[in-house]
C-alpha cells in the first residue's frame, strides 16, 4: 500500500478508534457481530435490506439533473475510437469519462455496453486512463480489451482521481480523499454514496447513446473498482451483469486483521444488518461474479470465502443460484491475472451477448 495512504488512513483509524473507546465500542465488532449481523440480514426480505443500505449510506439521492455532455477530443485507436468527454452528475460537478466504442458500432448497430470502475492504489493521478489505455499498467487496460471484444466501454473518473483532485491545488492525493471523506461524514452521508450517485449518473450516460443497446449493460471493477461494483449494484437496475476482481473485504477481516482499506467500504451503521457479501447480494437476481486471489491480504481469504457462500445462499434463496459465480485462484494476489480475466470475458459474452 502507498506510504501516504497508509498515513492518513492510518491517522483516520486512530480518531475513529478514540471515539469508539470515548462509547464503550472499543473491541467490540468481531467477527461474532458480523455473523450475527448476517443472521439478522436473512430475517429481512431484500427491499426492507435495500431500504436500510440506502438510509446507511445518507438517504436517497436526488432527482437527476441533465447530464450535458461535453465532447472534448476524439482519438482514432486500432479498431476502436476513444472519445473523451464530460458529462454532469449534479449540478456543478462533472466528471471526465472515456467512452470507447469499436470501429462499426453505430446508432444503427448498437452493442452491450461496460462500466469501468478503475482501481485506488493509492495513484491518484490515475483514474480513467488506466482502463483506457493510455497511462497506467497494461494488466488494467481492460477497457481497451473489452473494446476489441466489440463492447461500447465507459471510463468515467472517480471522486478524487485523475482529474477529480482537488481543484485548488491545495490538497494533494490522500488528503483531499481524507477531505472528501469527511466532508460527506459531516454532512450525514458516506462517500460511499457518492460513488454511487456518480456511477448511476454513468449508466444514465450509457442509456442515452444511441450506440449502445441499452438492455445490455454491465460492469467490471478491480480493487476499489470491485467494491464499487457490488455498491452501485444493489440500486441500478439496468446493470443486468457485474464482475467484480480482487475486494470482497468483509468488516469482520477488516477489524480481525487490522486493516486499512479504501473509504468508499465504509458504509456508516451497516453492520447492524449485515456485512459486505449482504450489499453484493442484494444484486439478485441479476448476474454478478467475483474473482479473488487466495494470497490477497486485502480480502483474506478464510472471511471471503464465508463471504462467497453466504452470497451463494441469498442468490439460491431468490432463485436465481445459476446467476452467481466465484473463483478464487490458488496461489494467486492482488491481480488481474489471465484465467480471472479470461472468466471475466466469458461472464460477459454469455450474459451479455448471448440475448
Amino acid at each position: 500500500m502507498n506510504e501516504s495512504r497508509r498515513g492518513f488512513i492510518q491517522s483516520l483509524s486512530l480518531l475513529a478508534g478514540a471515539g469508539a473507546a470515548s462509547s464503550g465500542l472499543a473491541g467490540a465488532v468481531t467477527a461474532a457481530d458480523s455473523a450475527t449481523s448476517s443472521k439478522r440480514a436473512s430475517d429481512m426480505s431484500p427491499d426492507q435490506l435495500r431500504e436500510q443500505l440506502v438510509t446507511c449510506l445518507g438517504g436517497p439521492w436526488p432527482e437527476p439533473c441533465p447530464l450535458q455532455p461535453l465532447l472534448r477530443e476524439t482519438i482514432q485507436k486500432d479498431g476502436y475510437r476513444i472519445e473523451s468527454l464530460t458529462y454532469e452528475v449534479e449540478p456543478g460537478d462533472r466528471v471526465p469519462a472515456l467512452l470507447l466504442i469499436p470501429d462499426g458500432v453505430s446508432a444503427s448497430n448498437p452493442a452491450p455496453a461496460i462500466a469501468i470502475w478503475h482501481q485506488h492504489n493509492g495513484e491518484y493521478h490515475l483514474g480513467k486512463n488506466e482502463p483506457g489505455g493510455l497511462a497506467g499498467n497494461p494488466m488494467h487496460h481492460t477497457g481497451v480489451a473489452l473494446a476489441k471484444e466489440g463492447y461500447v466501454v465507459l471510463c468515467p473518473d472517480a471522486l478524487c482521481f485523475e482529474e477529480r483532485q482537488d481543484p485548488s491545488g491545495k490538497l494533494k492525493g490522500g488528503n483531499f480523499e481524507r477531505f472528501e471523506f469527511l466532508r460527506y461524514v459531516v454532512a450525514g452521508r458516506s462517500m460511499a454514496w457518492k460513488n454511487v450517485l456518480d456511477m448511476r449518473r454513468a449508466i444514465d450516460f450509457l442509456c442515452e447513446r444511441s450506440e449502445v443497446d441499452a438492455n445490455n449493460i454491465g460492469c467490471y471493477g478491480h480493487s476499489m473498482g470491485s467494491t464499487h461494483t457490488w455498491l452501485v449494484g444493489p440500486h441500478e437496475p439496468r446493470l443486468k451483469a457485474l464482475v467484480g476482481n480482487c475486494c470482497l473485504p468483509t468488516y469482520s477481516a477488516i477489524h480481525d486483521h487490522h486493516l486499512l482499506h479504501c473509504f468508499p467500504n465504509f458504509v456508516p451503521g451497516w453492520l447492524q444488518y449485515g456485512d459486505t457479501p449482504e450489499m453484493a447480494a442484494l444484486i439478485a437476481p441479476r448476474a454478478l461474479h467475483l474473482n479473488l486471489g487466495e494470497t490477497d491480504g486485502g480480502s483474506p481469504i478464510e472471511h471471503a470465502r464465508n463471504g462467497i457462500e453466504r452470497i451463494a445462499a441469498a442468490y439460491e434463496k431468490a432463485g436465481a443460484a445459476d446467476q452467481f459465480s466465484s473463483f478464487i485462484e490458488p496461489d494467486t494476489g492482488h491481480v488481474l491475472s489471465d484465467e480471472m480475466w479470461r472468466r471475466t470475458k466469458a461472464f460477459f459474452d454469455r450474459h451479455l451477448k448471448s440475448a
